[in-house]
């Protein structure tokens, strides 16, 4: 993952890594919901704790916990990562972030510098099929769950995201 690599390539110490999947609502609120189907749709996260956290970090006022997703248990784990107050450079990495909507929109001042990884639409159906395969799911299973969740989501982050900073696509960053 580029959140990854980028993260392992600033100095020990000064980085630190938020990221949006950590803010699913859980399973059981998203039944309440009605939402589980569509879970990974941006009704899906807790934006307001996406949003409140990531003022706290850019505040500095002390370290902050974040929650972090664990896709085996598929379950967000509450204070999975601690951002320390001194971290100079603090990558946040989620589908939504350039989402150019409300209230998505109103994240845009916590960034000094967006990245926006650009995919093939039908190399994303590969790859989302193979991690839903990878995780139990049979040939039909996941290819429901990606044609009428995953792909309508990859479209709105597609269709309607500003503009970011850096476009990043085969492993080449463009402005």
């Amino acid at each position: 993952m580029l959140s990854e690599r980028l993260l392992a390539a600033l100095p020990a110490g000064e980085a630190a890594l938020v990221p949006m999947d950590g803010f699913h609502f859980d399973n059981a609120v998203l039944d309440q919901m009605g939402m589980r189907n569509r879970k990974g749709a941006p009704e899906t996260f807790d934006y307001a704790g996406l949003a409140a956290t990531l003022w706290r970090i850019r505040s500095r006022g002390g370290p902050v916990a974040v929650p972090v997703f664990d896709r085996k248990a598929d379950l967000a784990r509450a204070g999975a990562a601690i951002v320390p107050a001194d971290a100079r450079f603090v990558l946040v990495e989620g589908n939504y972030l350039l989402l150019d909507r409300a209230p998505w929109s109103g994240l845009a001042s916590f960034f000094d510098l967006t990245i926006f990884i650009e995919v093939p639409l039908a190399e994303l159906e590969h790859r989302l099929l193979a991690r839903w395969r990878d995780f139990g799911r049979g040939e039909e299973a996941a290819r429901a769950w990606v044609e009428g969740n995953d792909l309508p989501n990859a479209r709105l982050v597609i269709e309607g995201s500003r503009s970011a900073d850096i476009i990043w696509k085969n492993g080449v960053a463009t402005r």
